[in-house]
């Protein structure tokens, strides 16, 4: 074999490694995968509920058992974590309108109209910390980013099934300590959520 085929294999082997190392990189290093270990690292697990706002680098995450809520942004580089009982509730807003909101002790305000051709979704949630008081993910318009929505009544789907995902653990949050051991009254609230989250397209995102 002469020098220079060796030299040639040498250097497509080198290629091959480096193409593999970026590939391996990129997909732990990319966005739902950063959030999802963000996510498991504040709340002691896997969360029960989780919702990105893809192409902006933020996102929540709650978990029951933890009796935590989180919120990441920069990919999960930087997040802040509520105790469950202060988040207040959730609005969401259609073209810097609110359109639908669950807040806590009050009657969830439900969607009544959507076009389908709104310009810009976001979802608010609101928390019992005057530091911090909400945090807001912007679910469209987001075209073209791998993952995010392909229409604004996908986002709006979502942002409706996370205010009754919300409204849920309110209904039923009058005992802290009683949900927090998995009580009885905890179990139908877990079915609740797990059937909601049936529906959600962000599992695959948090898996190991």
């Amino acid at each position: 074999m002469s020098e220079w085929l060796k030299l040639l294999l040498a250097l497509g082997a080198a290629a091959a490694g480096l193409t593999l190392a970026a590939m391996a990189l990129t997909w732990l290093m990319n966005e739902p995968r950063r959030l999802g270990r963000a996510f498991r690292r504040e709340l002691g697990g896997r969360p029960d509920a989780a919702l990105i706002a893809h192409g902006t680098g933020r996102g929540v995450a709650l978990s029951l058992a933890a009796r935590r809520f989180v919120t990441a942004w920069d990919r999960g580089h930087w997040r802040m974590v509520y105790p469950l009982e202060d988040l207040i509730g959730a609005e969401l807003e259609l073209d810097g309108h609110v359109a639908a909101r669950a807040l806590r002790d009050e009657t969830r305000r439900r969607l009544e109209r959507q076009t389908g051709g709104e310009e810009d979704v976001r979802l608010r949630f609101l928390f019992d910390d005057p530091a911090h008081p909400d945090f807001e993910l912007a679910l469209w318009p987001n075209p073209g980013v791998r993952g995010g929505f392909t229409r604004p009544r996908e986002a709006i789907a979502k942002a409706n099934r996370w205010l009754a995902r919300i409204e849920a653990v309110q209904r039923r949050d009058g005992a802290p300590a009683a949900v927090a051991k998995l009580s009885r009254t905890h179990r139908p609230l877990r079915a609740e959520l797990d059937e909601l989250a049936q529906s959600d397209e962000d599992e695959d995102a948090f898996a190991d």
